[in-house]
This record gives structure tokens, C-alpha cells and sequence, in this order.
């Protein structure tokens, strides 16, 4: 089958900020209307709670290898799950959510060393 360049994002917006949610990343865009300030993909807060969300599952454990690009937490907000996944290679130092409990955003998920 041809990739047709189509591709399914997720948006929430929230007051002045909006996210949105493309194969795995994260952008965040500031200001007001269509023509807001676009922000670079979120990279550090990527293991941090986005937004207001239920944990609904965590794939890793301290100590564990992570590949760039590895689920580490699924959430779910507004009905749509989010994969917060590992911004690059490391090794999780801590685990800081549990499935089924709900988080606000900025909260940590996981740390990376």
C-alpha cells in the first residue's frame, strides 16, 4: 500500500495552550487563534503528564534499558490513549505513577538516567 502522507493527530486545548499529539510526539503550541507560537516538540516534559489524565498503564520498572522511542506510560485523556514514550536512550530511575491513578499535568511519570 502508498503512504499518502496522511496522518491521525490527537489535539486538546486548554485556556491559551493546545497539544497535540502526532505518532508518539508531543507539541505544544502558545497564543491565541490559528496563528499561535509554535513550540519545538516536547522532549524534557515528555515524562511528565501532558495534561489531566488516567494512567492506564506503565511498561517499564526501575533499572530497566529503554530505547529512544520505547513506551514507557499510556494515559488516557478525553477518551484517546497517549503513548508517553522514552525521548532517548537511558535507564529508568524511578517510577512515579501506578496504572489506574489519575495525574494533572506536569506531573512526573518516570525519570531517565
Amino acid at each position: 500500500m502508498e503512504d499518502d502522507g496522511a496522518r491521525t493527530a490527537y489535539a486538546v486545548i486548554h485556556g491559551r495552550t493546545t497539544w497535540v499529539f502526532l505518532e508518539g510526539d508531543a507539541y505544544e503550541f502558545h497564543g491565541e487563534g490559528p496563528r499561535g507560537r509554535a513550540a519545538a516538540p516536547i522532549e524534557e516534559s515528555s515524562l511528565s503528564a501532558p495534561m489531566p489524565a488516567r494512567v492506564l498503564s506503565v511498561a517499564v520498572a526501575v533499572g530497566q534499558a529503554v530505547a529512544k522511542g520505547d513506551v514507557l506510560v499510556t494515559l488516557e485523556a478525553m477518551k484517546m490513549e497517549l503513548p508517553i514514550r522514552a525521548p532517548r536512550d537511558g535507564t529508568v530511575a524511578a517510577v512515579s505513577c501506578q496504572t489506574g491513578r489519575m495525574v494533572a499535568a506536569g506531573d512526573p511519570l518516570v525519570e531517565l538516567k
